[in-house]
């Protein structure tokens, strides 16, 4: 199946109904996935990259400008790297795997960056990149000494890639108190300097400061919602790592017809459920903001084509300038 299972069982269970149905599923989930990208990518360019080390001062439409160009430049890029991995008979299944070897080694760094003040910066930003040296070395030292080469095939296999894996997500748990011990903070970051973070876009004069009453509303608001947040956490960690399979597995327990059939039908409803919560609940919570910006922009669409029509009749605007005008806001847009 190349790593591709779900439409695999999609056009054996409906055949032609479950290709559609599939294909337009994997649509939105890649186009998705992809404006998420396309948002943090450039957001880090604009903001972490050439805000940070190269124009401090730079304008809300530079960086916007700036913005755009990264996003142009980075969907060239990913779509010109994609295209090579399909004709060198990389699958989904290859990559999924792969990327635990090249990013989990961020994942203990990035927790403790949020969980532990004690771990110092050169910690946090040393961590991955050793992590990511170790894993990779023992993927492919792993698939060389079990299959004598070094292929996509037996890169790919389950050994290799499950050594990797475990080595990126673990050998963190070593780097970050040695380097913690190594190079110390003089002062532990606390986060404080998050709270005088300016919006770039805006302008300053007209952007009203927050109350002190406010900031402390706000402060208690997220605090309730990170203690739901680690209690939810932590309940279906146990229950579905730990409290559930760990029994069945040490049991080896043999699905029946009945319990299959219960455990078919507790899918089903957790995909509803999930459904509700992630896709219809953002809507009906957000509905009143909703209805306000459509409502704004149908507005703004009749004020603006009001104001083009007096432009017209009373000033005299010609057809060339109008063009020239639509090329500048373009020449801005891009």
């Amino acid at each position: 199946t190349a790593g591709l299972t779900l439409p695999a069982a999609a056009v054996a269970l409906l055949g032609k109904a479950g290709a559609t149905a599939t294909l337009i599923m994997v649509f939105m989930a890649v186009t998705s996935a992809m404006s998420a990208q396309l948002i943090a990518v450039s957001s880090i360019i604009t903001y972490d990259i050439y805000k940070t080390y190269f124009n401090r001062d730079a304008s809300g439409r530079k960086l916007i400008y700036i913005s755009h160009v990264s996003v142009v430049a980075f969907g060239l890029l990913m779509s010109g790297w994609s295209t090579g991995l399909y004709y060198i008979n990389i699958s989904m299944g290859y990559l999924y795997l792969l990327m635990g070897v090249i990013i989990s080694s961020a994942v203990i760094p990035g927790a403790l960056t949020l969980l532990w003040n004690r771990q110092s910066k050169w910690a946090a930003c040393l961590s991955p990149p050793l992590g990511l040296a170790c894993s990779i070395t023992a993927w492919l030292v792993t698939t060389k000494a079990k299959y004598g080469s070094i292929t996509v095939e037996t890169s790919g296999s389950n050994i290799p890639m499950l050594v990797g894996n475990i080595v990126a997500l673990c050998s963190p748990i070593l780097f970050v108190p040695i380097l913690s011990l190594i190079v110390r903070d003089k002062v532990p970051y606390d986060f404080s300097s998050m709270k005088e973070i300016k919006r770039d876009i805006e302008d300053s004069k007209t952007t009203p400061n927050l109350t002190e009453e406010e900031i402390e509303h706000e402060v208690n608001l997220l605090t309730r919602n990170l203690n739901i947040a680690r209690i939810t956490a932590i309940v279906l960690t146990l229950c579905l790592i730990i409290l559930w399979p760990w029994p069945m597995y040490g049991t080896a327990y043999v699905f029946s017809k009945s319990f299959f059939t219960g455990w078919v039908i507790v899918g089903i409803i957790w995909i509803f459920i999930s459904f509700f919560i992630v896709g219809i609940y953002p809507l009906v919570e957000g509905r009143h903001s909703i209805v306000y910006v459509t409502k704004k922009m149908f507005e703004d669409l009749m004020i603006c084509r009001r104001h083009a029509s007096e432009d017209i009749h009373m000033n005299g605007v010609t057809m060339k300038e109008s063009e020239n005008s639509l090329e500048n806001s373009l020449v801005v847009f891009f």
